[in-house]
């Protein structure tokens, strides 16, 4: 898979390479056992006259040289993202290869390019190894039925993320190239997703088809990729969409200058009061009129219910030192992306150390579906 502009990593954290964070995504755990045991049963095949150990230990250590290949081509697109000081945050393993997440989008075709096309590279060169170590490990049969795998595997892993459509690395080279031709940014993202969404859906039809003519396993494992792929190809062109549709706009324009705010020493059953009464659903918390924290009704629920009425606010409100906030002219795509990193729904606007507004995820959202209406009704 190319770099994907989202969220860190998550999963077991196994280590770091070139200061980018590896992770296992509890997905991997299934297809590692998968593809152990259609290699243990492979070699068995293929080697009967091998012990029953020597076919699971060859599927084991094959299945870890393909994983790490799979490493190694996610690592050749942060290597080069890097080149070009675009931050990578994470290389996750997950039952769908591999997925190196970056912080933004390069900034022009070249560097998409360069970026998509060192994966497919990287997994050629593998596979030009591999091939080699069959070729010349002359004696060494269980090393040379690793590497006669490991070699087709990594030549069919280039060969299919150069498919022409995203989220592939083929998707990546093509907006390059578009975007080169017309400058347009959007309209070669569009593309790319459209064609991504074509080869899924043929995907999903050809493992369809596959299912109904007993292939059950190899139809339904097809299909399933081809729903991954239209899901990330759709999410790329909403990605897009969404940084469309805010352009421009910044925290001052779209925020609330009416900030509601609280007392400190009220209890949590009289601040539910207020959230009934007002509908605000967050609150500065003041002491002696200076601002001291910020409360949700989503952090009243750390309280039990029975000890709402002995228990001021001060012990659910997060404290001012810990609270996200935002600056006036920071733009409003970038506040949204950290209220979904951060998981918040309301962020104080804060200017020369004062709070001079508060921003809402959801007004954010409201703002990007009207100017989309109004992109779309302009034909634009």
């Amino acid at each position: 898979m190319p770099p994907s502009p989202q969220k860190s990593g998550s999963g077991i954290h196994i280590g770091r390479v070139f200061g980018i964070p590896i992770y296992l995504h509890t997905s991997w755990f299934i297809i590692f056992a998968l593809i152990t045991l259609s290699l243990s049963q492979q070699f068995r095949s293929q080697h009967p006259q091998w012990t029953n150990a020597q076919h699971w230990w060859l599927g084991i250590i094959t299945s870890l040289f393909f994983f790490g290949s799979v490493l190694f081509h996610e690592l050749s697109h942060s290597v080069i993202a890097k080149h070009y000081h675009i931050p990578v945050k994470s290389i996750t393993l997950f039952v769908f290869g591999g997925l190196a997440q970056i912080s933004r989008d390069p900034d022009n075709a070249k560097q998409e390019i360069n970026i998509a096309i060192a994966g497919p590279i990287s997994s050629l060169f593998l596979a030009g190894c591999f091939w080699l170590i069959e070729q010349y490990a002359h004696g060494g049969e269980m090393v040379i039925a690793a590497a006669k795998w490991l070699a087709l595997i990594n030549l069919l892993l280039a060969l299919f993320n150069l498919v022409p459509g995203f989220p592939l690395d083929g998707g990546r080279i093509l907006r390059g190239i578009v975007w080169g031709i017309t400058k347009n940014f959007a309209r070669s993202t569009s593309i790319a997703a459209r064609a991504g969404q074509v080869f899924a859906f043929f995907m999903i039809i050809f493992g369809a088809w596959q299912a109904l003519t007993g292939r059950w396993i190899e139809g339904l494992w097809t299909a399933f990729i081809g729903w991954f792929l239209l899901s990330a190809a759709q999410e790329s062109f909403m990605q897009v969409a969404f940084r469309d549709g805010l352009v421009g706009v910044k925290a001052v324009d779209i925020m609330s200058k009416d900030i509601p705010t609280v007392a400190r020493d009220i209890s949590i059953e009289e601040y539910f009061q207020e959230v009934l009464r007002t509908g605000r659903r967050c609150h500065i918390v003041t002491g002696a009129g200076t601002p001291v924290g910020l409360i949700t009704l989503q952090s009243t629920r750390s309280i039990p219910r029975e000890e709402w009425n002995s228990t001021s606010i001060q012990a659910a409100m997060m404290p001012v030192s810990r609270i996200h906030w935002a600056s006036p002219e920071e733009p409003a795509l970038g506040v949204l992306q950290r209220m979904q990193s951060e998981d918040v729904n309301q962020m104080p606007v804060i200017s020369d150390g004062n709070i001079v507004g508060i921003i809402a995820r959801d007004t954010i959202l409201r703002v990007l579906q009207t100017r989309l209406q109004l992109h779309h009704l302009s034909g634009q």
